[in-house]
């Protein structure tokens, strides 16, 4: 939820100031070695009345996997109603793939079978996503699809047709619609339900629903549920008008939860004001 620039390139300079943030995501901890890990960076800014660019760079660390994309994203906006702005956005960028199965024989997995080896080293691929994203003050709804290339990484038949074992790694286009709304409830608490939807050939289809409380525009409080998969609680603070931390855990709901101590999340933003501006009332998106 505050990491949009990541699903939707159409997010870039919709908070009408120079944004960075940094996530950093610790899944399944305290369980088998290889669990993943993800480390998000980027930043967004105006750079006109309607044109906002962004960075995204994503390091994601999963077993024997290393991955990490990076885009530059460009949106447009315009004045739809009074209060609401509909802006679009394009993104592209590479992704990098590193596989090293060598690292199975660290663990007893393949018992030194050359058959399950398979090494991709940093191999890149280029990568285009799209998406648009309507916002007021209250009120956001977004659809993407932040890559829609569906690039063969790897396929190990191609490239040694006498091989024993199969492997492919293959690129699926992942389409995201979110909503949210913001309910003032006095001067000191507003309230902001949100959703995210994902959908991907080949997998469930992954619904995220959370409420969020902003206090005093200091302190953020929220709880989330994804559906048939896990819980969360989370806690964010307003330390300045330009910085703000954050932290969330999740516990799983499936039978996972046995072999696990759950998830967390940290992340930092940190926003540039001009220097006749100060921050009146965060956005709470």
């Amino acid at each position: 939820m505050y990491n949009t620039l990541s699903i939707n390139p159409a997010y870039a300079g919709s908070r009408d100031v120079f944004s960075f943030l940094g996530l950093y995501r610790n899944q399944w901890f305290n369980s088998i070695e290889g669990a993943p890990n993800t480390l998000t960076l980027s930043a967004h800014s105006p750079v006109g009345e309607h044109v906002g660019l962004g960075l995204n760079i994503v390091r994601d660390e999963i077993f024997i996997t290393n991955e990490t994309y990076f885009d530059l994203a460009f949106s447009y906006n315009f004045n739809i109603t009074e209060k609401g702005k509909l802006s679009l956005g394009l993104k592209g960028g590479g992704h990098l793939l590193d596989v090293d199965t060598a690292r199975l024989n660290t663990g007893g997995f393949n018992n030194g079978d050359p058959d399950a080896e398979i090494n991709i080293d940093n191999k890149f691929s280029p990568q285009f996503g799209l998406g648009a994203y309507y916002y007021t003050d209250k009120f956001y709804v977004g659809l993407s699809a932040p890559n829609v290339l569906e690039t063969d990484h790897f396929d190990e038949s191609q490239t040694d047709p006498n091989s024993l074992s199969s492997a492919t790694a293959k690129e699926k286009i992942n389409y995201y619609l979110m909503a949210g709304y913001v309910f003032e409830i006095n001067s000191d608490l507003d309230l902001k339900p949100s959703g995210l939807l994902k959908a991907v050939e080949g997998a469930p289809i992954a619904v995220d629903l959370s409420l969020n409380a902003l206090i005093k525009d200091k302190v953020t409080l929220g709880v989330a549920y994804r559906w048939s998969a896990a819980v969360s609680a989370m806690a964010g603070f307003q330390v300045t008008d330009k910085v703000m931390l954050g932290f969330a855990y999740d516990r799983e709901t499936t039978e996972l939860n046995q072999y696990n101590s759950g998830s967390y999340e940290i992340f930092l933003r940190y926003e540039l004001f001009k220097k006749e501006e100060r921050l009146i009332s965060p956005r709470f998106f």
